[in-house]
Order: C-alpha cells, then structure tokens, then sequence
C-alpha cells in the first residue's frame, strides 16, 4: 500500500456514493484520512422513500469495521460544512493538506423538484464551498482543494467543449476566459457557480484548486470493498439519486423495462468508480500552483442512453434475463 508522498486528506460528503469508497482507497494507499459528512442524503432517501439498494453501517460503524479488516484508521466527524465553527474544528484538529469536496447536494431531479429543494441544493453547495474557501484561508493557505465538477456544467453547445478555458479572439485580439457554461439543471447551475467561485478565490487569495468536471460515474464494488458487502457503498438505483447505468442494472435484474426517456439519444462521458478514484488521488499528488484553478473533464467513453440500455440487455441476455426497453 505505502505511498511515497502520504498526505492528510479530507473528504467533505464522506459517506457518499464516491465519498466513501475514496476515503478507503486512499487510507490503504498510506494517506490519512478523514471523513465529514451531515446524513444528508440517508435523510433525504427515508423522506422520499427512495432508499439505496444494500442497507449501509453509519460512519462511525464502517470506519470501525474497515480498521478492524484492513487495519487503516479512517477519522469521522459529523457535521455540515455549512456550520463555519463545525468546519474550522475539523480543520484545527486535523489540519489538512488537501480536501476533497464530494458535500454538495448530487442531483439534478432533486434540485428540480420544487422551490424548497431548489433553496436546499443553492445554500448547500454554494455556502458548502465559501466555507471551505474560507477555512482554507484561514487554516493552510497551501492546502488544496480538489472539488467534484460535473461534465453537465458546459451543456450541449454547438462547437467543441474544451477543458475549461477557451481561448476566443475578436476583432482582431485574443483572450481566455473560462469555457461558457450552460447547465440544464438548477443542481448543475450550483457547479458552475461555484466553480465560478473557486477561480475567483484562487485570483483574489492565490488558493490551489482542481476541478474534476466528471461524467456519470457507474459501479459498486472497489478492490477495498471486496473484503464485506458493509462496505459497500450508498448505491441508489431510483429516479432521482441514481445514476443511469446503476438504475439500469438494477432494473434488469428486477425484471423491469429499462426507462429509457425522451429518445434516448443524450449523450455523456461515463467513468467507473475505480476511475474516480485514481483520478482524485492523482489530483492530490500533483496540486494545482498557487492562485491557479485547474480544470480536468472526466470521462472514459461516451455513450447515448439507449447505447447504455442495449449494452445492459445484452449483458442480461449472457446472466439468462430478459431485459425489456421502455
């Protein structure tokens, strides 16, 4: 496991889908870690009865559970990264030499689903982000920031999507500004807003930041998960905190049509879940500079949602079932 260059890690939204397999994945690597995280999502799941597929240990029980199996200490606070007093205790007691920031509210049906999710999803995400600018700041200017973008902040223009900056010329002169974002969801709106945000900060304070702008990420077990189903983790297959390939599967499995909307025909990266995390570790071992905003899009193949439905049904015809299309 040991690594040459360990650090002290923070995940922000620790038992999340990504959060939680990371902190792992980077404990056994040799870094130490720590996990903060609000229940947000388990809350919102019990409210709207769309609960994930496995039944999942809290924090404090899966950190316990992963020392006592691979003999990796993982710290657990819990707490909202929007409490500023809770966030500068984690970071006085633990001192972090990077943070990575999976606390924003992850979906898009949830952000669109009336005015109070809406509220929700903006003060979340956007004073989630201050705060962390702010405690940065405050605790290890020189501490970086690896925050979780998406691929669906740039929308689906007619030209080419550049990684992050594009360089325009007009009448005759030059400059690069920060690719155009068109979001199609208030919960994409947020990650342009702050990524927004974050190069403001970088300009004004000379804080390190990378933004890994990620397609769907897909996939359930990891190397370190392996070891017992408790540590899997939070897999939702419903229509507004799964994923599409992850609703796919579990709807093939289940005997139900794939829901296929529209024509199926919108487009985006897909990245496994072990990609993820290579790619955040590699963020972490190579920092931005200071006062630079870096920006890396996410994704290993592209793919059309009814490309992704056909893939699943022909992998159930090889397991034997019978998988319809809607």
């Amino acid at each position: 496991s040991g690594n040459p260059y360990p650090m002290r890690v923070l995940i922000l939204g620790g038992d999340g889908y990504l959060g939680w397999p990371t902190a792992m994945y980077l404990s056994r690597r040799g870094h130490e870690v720590a996990v903060v995280d609000n229940y947000f999502r388990r809350r919102a799941c019990t409210e709207l009865n769309c609960e994930p597929l496995l039944a999942v240990p809290n924090l404090h029980q899966r950190a316990g559970l992963w020392q006592a199996l691979a003999g990796y200490p993982i710290q657990v606070f819990i707490g909202d990264v929007c409490d500023y007093p809770f966030l500068s205790r984690v970071f006085r007691d633990f001192g972090p030499e990077g943070v990575v920031h999976y606390a924003e509210q992850p979906s898009a049906p949830y952000s669109m689903m009336g005015r109070e999710a809406a509220l929700l999803t903006l003060t979340n995400n956007l004073v989630s982000t201050c705060n962390l600018i702010h405690a940065v700041a405050e605790f290890n200017p020189d501490c970086q920031i690896v925050k979780l973008g998406t691929m669906g902040v740039y929308g689906t223009p007619n030209i080419d999507i550049e990684e992050g900056y594009l360089e325009v010329e007009h009448k005759g002169r030059k400059h690069t500004f920060l690719y155009p974002k068109t979001p199609g969801s208030l919960y994409h709106l947020t990650k342009a807003q702050d990524g927004d945000m974050l190069y403001f900060y970088c300009r004004m304070w000379d804080i390190r930041v990378t933004d890994l702008n990620q397609g769907p990420v897909y996939g359930l077990e990891t190397e370190e998960s392996a070891q017992d189903d408790r540590l899997a983790p939070i897999f939702n297959y419903d229509d507004i905190f799964g994923t599409v390939l992850n609703r796919f599967i579990v709807q093939a499995v289940a005997g139900h049509p794939l829901t296929v909307y529209g024509d199926g025909g919108q487009t985006r990266g897909y990245l496994h879940i072990i990609d993820t995390m290579a790619c955040v570790e590699l963020s972490l071992l190579n920092p931005a500079a200071r006062g630079q905003y870096r920006v890396f899009n996410q994704f290993v193949e592209t793919f059309s949602v009814n490309d992704l439905a056909e893939k699943v049904r022909q992998a159930g015809v090889g397991l034997g079932l019978e998988v319809a299309v809607n």
